[in-house]
């Protein structure tokens, strides 16, 4: 197999490499203004335009993410995702502030509530470069907006005093930009909670500074199994010996590996080049997780794709590759809805008697249901009681019959509950402002 690439942008060629491979000196050195960017790069008049704006969306590349890039290039993908242009500035329709009304599934500053048995934690608003299409932009980047240790604290003990919660998602922000000994202090407080099973961490670290995952994080973040990681990787150039080398320390240290991509228009928008990231990043131990529709978050508009893009690209995979290197294509439905998997449809024609189907290749077959189906004696199934669907039909069927509702998980209407007594979401017209110190390069405080 052919190795993948290694780069350094002809302006970093003198730095020693001891520095060069120090992540704390990549997120020190991070470009963020004009005379940073012309030292690679020639800036197009709209680039120019983007960075000269007033409260534009915070831009911070580690040098590192910024050698990635072809200089000769203004269409190069990478380039495309993490510098400005003056489409950030223009208006599009449907555009949110909080386009998964997130503020109002948070029961708590930083920790949203939205499915029955999980949570989402946000422990950081700090990343170690910035994505143009952040669906976090309204809070993400902004020194001002932090979380205190007084935010994690009520955080902890609301999953302390919730026991339907059985998975936390770390995300921010991006949680590997917090000092060792904070990460380290959250993730005990987590493991210490006797109802939470599964600790994952959402993160783009190993990709724009894949030096951040030394032994010493894969020996620390190994002491907190059953632990998983969503890594975010967008298009195959991002692929480097680098996120090579870091995704090979995470899985030798038991940490399953999934990759998070959002759909963008200009960048990765073409199923030959979906094809080739999916197999780049089998070959890593990593497995497509989701591929997500791009958020109608203000300044990301240009970004978007039709749906339809989405369902194509996902047909060129779905047969034509290892069903494993397939992600499921979702829309975080705005106003808060969650994640809706979209995907071709393959089901021609549905009754009690036989389901019409067709295959990838256009191939048409029939599926004959049983004319007599038993199904498992309920006295089977209590143990799981809570675990599973409500009773009665669900899925295709329960459509069919017009038990929408049954769909519902057994409990979602209990889930904000606290000792009993019913708990108020807060008010969706009501915005919680983060309390915080951090100034964007927290990460080498507490080394």
């Amino acid at each position: 197999m052919q190795p993948f690439p290694s780069k350094r942008a002809p302006a970093f060629a003198d730095i020693p490499d001891d520095k060069w491979s120090d992540w704390r000196w990549q997120l020190s050195h991070r470009l963020n203004s004009i005379e940073d960017f012309e030292q690679i790069l020639t800036l197009t008049e709209s680039e120019h335009q983007a960075l000269c704006q007033v409260g534009l969306f915070r831009v911070d590349i580690t040098p590192y993410f910024a050698s990635l890039i072809d200089p000769e290039n203004p269409l190069d993908p990478i380039r495309k995702q993490i510098l400005p242009t003056a489409a950030e500035i223009l208006p599009f329709t449907g555009e949110m502030e909080d386009s998964l009304s997130e503020d109002a599934h948070s029961p708590v500053p930083g920790l949203v509530h939205r499915y029955p048995d999980r949570v989402l934690m946000l422990v950081t608003t700090q990343c170690a470069s910035y994505c143009r299409y952040c669906t976090r932009s309204r809070i993400v980047g902004d020194p001002t907006q932090s979380f205190s240790s007084k935010d994690f604290e009520a955080q902890l003990d609301y999953l302390r005093r919730t026991p339907q919660v059985r998975d936390v998602l770390l995300s921010g922000g991006d949680p590997l930009t917090l000092a060792p000994k904070v990460l380290e202090r959250l993730l005990t407080a987590l493991r210490e909670i006797p109802h939470i099973e599964i600790i994952r961490i959402g993160s783009r670290v190993p990709v724009f500074m894949p030096q951040r995952v030394t032994d010493e994080l894969c020996e620390l973040l190994q002491r907190f199994h059953p632990l998983w990681l969503n890594i975010h990787v967008n298009h195959p150039n991002e692929i480097t010996a680098e996120l090579a080398d870091a995704c090979d320390k995470l899985t030798r240290a038991g940490i399953p590996l999934g990759n998070q991509s959002v759909l963008l228009a200009g960048v990765n928008d073409d199923p030959a080049i979906q094809r080739r990231l999916v197999h780049n990043l089998v070959r890593l131990r990593v497995r497509p997780y989701y591929l997500y529709q791009c958020d109608l978050v203000q300044g990301a508009g240009h970004f978007r794709t039709p749906i339809g893009k989405g369902i194509e690209i996902i047909e060129s995979l779905l047969g034509h590759t290892s069903g494993f290197a397939v992600p499921t294509y979702v829309v975080d439905a705005p106003g808060g809805g969650g994640k809706i998997p979209l995907t071709p449809n393959y089901i021609l024609s549905y009754s009690d008697q036989k389901v019409v189907l067709r295959n990838y290749e256009g191939f048409i077959t029939t599926y004959y249901e049983p004319t007599e189906y038993q199904p498992i004696d309920p006295s089977l199934t209590a143990p799981f009681k809570g675990e599973i669907l409500e009773p009665g039909q669900s899925g295709v069927a329960g459509l069919l019959a017009g038990d929408a509702m049954s769909l519902k998980p057994a409990g979602f209407d209990q889930v904000h509950q606290r000792g009993g007594e019913p708990h108020r979401l807060r008010d969706r017209t009501e915005k919680w402002v983060p309390r915080g110190i951090g100034d964007g390069k927290s990460a080498d405080n507490e080394a």
